[in-house]
């Protein structure tokens, strides 16, 4: 590993820690039921496992800015990586589903501290021509994670038993945290940077109620309850009132003018339009394959697999070309490749072999792959160096949230469509739930196509240099 360039040891080394965060947590989402029949609980409680997860890495983000700043982004890492072991130590230990809950909580916030600093230390250790690739190396840990999670937990809990779900982050961690120490360089620090804790309160709290929502509204009952919308309402205010003050901040917690920069501004548009895209298939293809064609966990985990090769392989080389054309010979493409995937996704029928499902879906990791991390490394190259941090952060909290917002989406209207197809008279179930999924799929095509435009608005380094 030595003879590698130290630019691309700090890729390997943070590449160790982000890929255990998301994996574990994709690990958790198909062994819920198990849960509840080990603690003897209900869905409500057994869903805070995910809920307080993705609520307190939410609430995490806004800090990364300030503290990588403040006492530097390697140890701001290493912290958050230490962090992420003790979590998983705790929840290895846990003999409550408060316990477990607690962990996830601790996971959560390591996993709030980590993620958008990785970005930033890669983003320190190259130049603007070559993120391109190195991000889309990186990025595998963000695509390929949640492809293969739910194969690799659901393998675990069959064969061995829940506590591994935690044990498996460990050895992985501290060879992070080994190799982190070692080819992490110190970055700059500013022991004199203020806290902004008004505008800590106010985006912590926006944040996190907004999450905390989204993460409990998987139904329409819950999503229109009225502690639910009290919820989301006070955490939109929220968030407008830290617009409003961190505007007139000398040194705001978040520096919102990068939101001025075009290129910025449209990545993270067709970053969370990727991420919708995403997250739809992650939770409507297994509903598909189970309920529709009633094949097992296998054949599901089976079915993500070469759709997260696809997606790792075609992320470095759009990565590539991105370095060498601009993102619009690559992210435009990956969308539209991504959309007309869906589209096939959206004309299934009963018939319908599983090797096309396959192949559909291994399509839609190919446009995921050139789509999703170019436009967010072409967004982060279009800000000044001093706000790749802040940028970071505010990049992986807005996909946090549409992802979330996506989930919602698709279970309630899978919910609520699929009931009014079957009530109508003499309605096959199985018709129902393939036409309900059908729709779904050509409303996430829908968004993505919604994206290509904005993804033209996209400048690289190219651009940079031609007005030079």
């Amino acid at each position: 590993m030595s003879k590698l360039p130290n630019k691309w040891l700090v890729v390997v080394s943070v590449l160790f820690g982000t890929f255990t965060v998301i994996l574990n947590n994709s690990m958790l989402n198909p062994i819920l039921p198990r849960f509840i029949e080990v603690f003897d609980s209900n869905a409500v409680s057994v869903g805070w496992i995910l809920t307080i997860f993705m609520v307190s890495m939410g609430m995490t983000m806004p800090l990364t800015g300030f503290l990588g700043d403040r006492f530097g982004k390697k140890k701001v890492y290493l912290a958050g990586l230490c962090l992420f072991i003790f979590g998983s130590i705790s929840g290895l230990l846990s003999n409550t589903l408060a316990m477990v809950i607690v962990s996830r909580a601790i996971q959560g916030m390591a996993g709030g501290l980590m993620m958008p600093i990785a970005m930033a230390l890669i983003f320190n250790s190259f130049p603007k021509n070559e993120r391109g690739l190195a991000v889309g190396i990186y990025g595998i840990s963000v695509m390929v994670a949640p492809a293969i999670g739910p194969t690799i937990g659901g393998t675990l809990v069959q064969y061995l038993d829940w506590p591994w779900l935690f044990a498996i982050n460990i050895p992985f961690g501290l060879t992070g945290l080994f190799l982190s120490a070692k080819f992490l360089k110190p970055t700059k620090k500013d022991p004199m940077k203020k806290f902004d804790l008004a505008g800590f309160l106010l985006v912590t709290f926006g944040i996190g109620a907004i999450l905390y929502s989204l993460g409990r509204g998987r139904t329409v009952e819950l999503l229109l309850d009225p502690v639910n919308l009290s919820l989301i309402g006070a955490g939109l205010a929220a968030i407008v009132a830290f617009v409003f003050y961190e505007n007139r901040q000398e040194d705001p917690l978040l520096n919102l003018s990068v939101f001025k920069v075009p290129t910025y501004t449209a990545s993270i548009l067709v970053t969370s339009s990727a991420s919708i895209g995403l997250f739809s298939g992650i939770f409507l293809l297994p509903l598909l394959i189970q309920n529709v064609y009633g094949l097992n966990e296998v054949m599901t985990g089976l079915l993500f697999l070469p759709a997260a090769a696809a997606s790792g392989l075609f992320m470095s080389l759009g990565g590539r070309l991105l370095d060498k054309k601009g993102p619009r010979y690559v992210v435009p493409p990956g969308l539209a490749i991504m959309a007309l995937a869906s589209i096939g996704l959206g004309f299934l029928e009963l018939s319908t072999p599983f090797w096309w499902i396959l192949a559909l879906n291994t399509i839609r990791g190919v446009g995921m792959g050139m789509g999703n991390m170019p436009a967010t490394t072409s967004g982060m190259n279009s800000i000044p160096e001093h706000l790749v941090a802040q940028g970071s952060a505010m990049n992986n909290i807005i996909r946090q949230m549409s992802s979330s917002l996506g989930i919602v989406f698709f279970s309630i209207y899978y919910e609520v469509r699929r009931a009014q197809l079957a009530a109508a008279p003499d309605v096959d179930q199985q018709l129902a739930t393939l036409q309900t999924l059908n729709e779904a799929f050509l409303v996430s095509a829908a968004v993505l196509l919604l994206a290509i435009p904005f993804s033209f608005i996209l400048k690289g380094v190219q651009d940079d240099k031609t007005k030079a």
